[in-house]
């Protein structure tokens, strides 16, 4: 073993233990005041500080000194491994990334140039990387406008983890594939994209930019969940992978977009009462049919629509506690799901024959809310709440482009016009700035 090699590994073995400085500071002692003489008028005088060293004292808390933490060398990397990984990354354009963003030809040259330092550094470099594009994306929040979905897929912990195993001689392909998503549609969005025609640079790009916003979302949505796809205009419950029930949905208009979320909906509301957004609040003030909500001063505060045949929420709101106070709930204009185009909200999910989900759902795990007791509340006409034995969680997602398994594209219109954006960044360029959207108020319609 050469000098090098040795020096390698002995820094990679090294563990710097940081000392921590403690300050010492001198006691105080508490003032002494002269004692005047008697028959003489006492004189002014300033009390005075002293410092005896032998006085004693109260102890001083004494802050500990900031350390900061010490980076440990990155792993030495097998030969073997890095070339795995240089192979990965010249093939990554299947996944609709660009190899050139994880820097091959350097790892090249540090493969073919020997030095153990140099490969340890620039194949972590290009693995962390790497890596977190799969797992998390390629683009950056900044560029993901309305996105509200925590991805818990990939932390530091979990990287270094990888990292260490794979410069170690692991199975760096099997890891790296690990972090891509499990969804059938980004499975069908890479075939399609591996038969696109070369020349077609929008179909291309419409795949590579939504293959990304797969990437965006936790890998595994779990066992049953919601999706809605907002361009797509659809709520779909799935199961096992399959699709158990689907329906048309009617997402909000341009001027009030629906933001993108992932929540647990815990249960839903019959005969809701609808809290009048304060965007809107003048389309229902002093109107007959809503009810002023005052404080004490005796001014109104908001206005709400009690439960009835006219409520715009319908018969029916899904409980799902989110700070953009968006949800999936019924209408009492169920005419409005024959239009072809339905961004007609004010941000909430209108959800076509969503007391058929309700029922399928509150009767699951053994549920006690049978569809003749859930008929007996609404019959009633009194706003009752029933939860679900399990959440269920619900994913609001932003898909413009879906592949089928044969590999041909369904189109979607990207209304809220996101889509350059996040071709930008996800090309590395300065992206065009879209008009902001406005904040999504309270209870929509």
């Amino acid at each position: 073993m050469n000098a090098r090699v040795t020096m390698a590994l002995l820094l990679v073995s090294a563990v710097s233990v940081p000392v921590m400085a403690v300050a010492q500071v001198a006691p105080v002692v508490p003032p002494v005041v002269r004692t005047p003489a008697p028959a003489q008028v006492p004189p002014v005088v300033t009390p005075r500080t002293t410092t005896d060293p032998l006085a004693p004292a109260a102890a001083t808390p004494v802050a500990p000194v900031p350390v900061a933490p010490v980076e440990m060398p990155p792993p030495v990397w097998q030969a073997s491994a890095a070339q795995e990984l240089l192979t990965y990354i010249r093939g990554i354009g299947r996944e609709g990334l660009d190899p050139s963003d994880y820097d091959p030809a350097r790892l090249d040259a540090a493969i073919r140039g020997g030095d153990p330092l140099v490969l340890a550094q620039v194949a972590t470099d290009s693995f962390r990387k790497l890596g977190r594009d799969l797992a998390l994306g390629h683009v950056p929040r900044s560029a993901r406008t309305q996105w509200f979905v925590k991805d818990p897929d990939l932390d530091n912990g979990r990287l270094d983890q990888l990292l260490t195993s794979a410069a170690a001689g692991g199975r760096v392909t099997e890891m790296l594939n690990g972090l891509l998503p499990t969804h059938p549609q980004y499975g069908s969005l890479r075939q399609a994209l591996a038969l696109a025609k070369p020349t077609d640079r929008t179909a291309i790009d419409k795949i590579r930019l939504n293959m990304d916003r797969w990437r965006w979302l936790p890998r595994d949505l779990g066992q049953r969940y919601i999706i809605v796809n907002v361009p797509g205009q659809f709520a779909t419950l799935v199961e096992n992978s399959q699709t158990r029930w689907k329906h048309r949905a009617i997402a909000g208009a341009t001027k009030t977009p629906t933001p993108q979320l992932a929540v647990n909906a815990t249960g839903v509301i019959l005969n809701p009462w609808w809290e009048v957004p304060p965007s809107i609040s003048g389309e229902a003030a002093g109107k007959p049919g809503y009810v002023a909500v005052r404080g004490k001063d005796g001014k109104v505060q908001r206005w709400r629509q009690p439960p009835g045949p006219r409520n715009a929420l319908g018969k029916i709101k899904f409980v799902m506690q989110n700070p953009q106070n968006i949800y999936l709930h019924d209408t009492s204009n169920r005419g409005l799901f024959d239009s072809r185009a339905r961004f007609l909200s004010h941000g909430c999910i209108r959800t076509e024959n969503i007391l058929d989900l309700a029922a399928e759902l509150l009767g699951d795990d053994g549920g006690e809310w049978t569809q003749d007791r859930i008929d007996a509340a609404l019959a009633s006409g009194k706003t009752v709440q029933a939860n679900f034995v399990k959440p269920v969680p619900v994913y609001i997602v932003y898909f413009s482009t879906a592949a089928l398994t044969d590999g041909n594209l369904v189109q979607y219109t990207d209304l809220y016009g996101r889509d350059g954006a996040v071709l930008a960044a996800l090309n590395d360029r300065t992206p065009t700035t879209p008009a902001a959207a406005k904040p999504t108020q309270t209870a929509a319609k």
